[in-house]
């Protein structure tokens, strides 16, 4: 084991955990504005957006994959824009990685914000209403403080699919040592070289990270059952 440890490119785990950071922060004020401009259509543009703003979660993520690369390689149409009028290049780069994590982790956030502000009573908000509070500022002083549990569960959610995603990155940013080689990435990269102990250090470093992540799911929802329970 320490021959491993002393082998080890310490990279995968700073570019997934830097990609997991800022995929999640994008994710969470992304997932935010979604539901909220959600919860104001009517029930069949409901169903038909909530349909599209879904569909990462269950297509498998080489499909989403692929379509990010119909988007953003340089040979289509977008791609080519990006990269000509503003240098930005998302294919075979780590901006890519932050991309292919941000689509997949996004639906996790997003539902379970949308959960959230259901689960808030509307009394609530007509007394906002009542006391003359703008719209604006119901939501952000009233109703995501109260959704705030929720909220910080779809956080935690989003950052461990972040860091966890392969198929999408894979597919968008490539597998570039230093640079675009995640975690998962590298787990598949070092079975598919026979390097068995490498990728079973990287296994051991992801399981100990999804541990902790669901242990502090766990802690955040028993926090708030112990709020509810106050009240009660």
């Amino acid at each position: 084991m320490n021959e491993v440890l002393e082998t080890i490119d310490w990279s995968p785990l700073f570019i997934s955990l830097k990609t997991g950071i800022l995929a999640t922060v994008l994710a969470f004020f992304a997932g935010i504005a979604a539901a909220r401009f959600i919860m104001k259509l009517n029930n069949t543009a409901k169903a038909v957006v909530d349909g599209l703003l879904t569909l990462p979660l269950v297509l498998p993520p080489t499909v989403a994959g692929f379509f990010l690369l119909l988007i953003f390689s340089l040979r289509r149409p977008f791609g080519k824009y990006l990269y000509t009028q503003f240098d930005i290049k998302l294919v075979q780069t780590w901006p890519g990685c932050v991309i292919a994590a941000l689509v997949i982790a996004f639906p996790l956030m997003y539902r379970n914000a949308r959960a959230a502000f259901e689960q808030i009573d509307v009394n609530v908000i007509y007394a906002g209403r009542t006391l003359g509070m703008s719209e604006r500022k119901i939501f952000w002083k009233v109703v995501v403080p109260m959704a705030a549990p929720g909220l910080a569960s779809g956080t935690v959610l989003a950052f461990a699919r972040a860091i966890g995603e392969y198929g999408a990155t894979s597919m968008l940013a490539g597998n570039i040592l230093g640079k675009t080689r995640t975690v998962s990435v590298a787990i598949a990269s070092e079975v598919a070289a026979g390097n068995w102990d490498t990728a079973a250090f990287w296994v051991c470093v992801i399981v100990i990270l999804s541990f902790l992540i669901v242990a502090l799911i766990n802690l955040i929802s028993g926090k708030n059952m112990k709020n509810v329970n106050r009240w009660m």
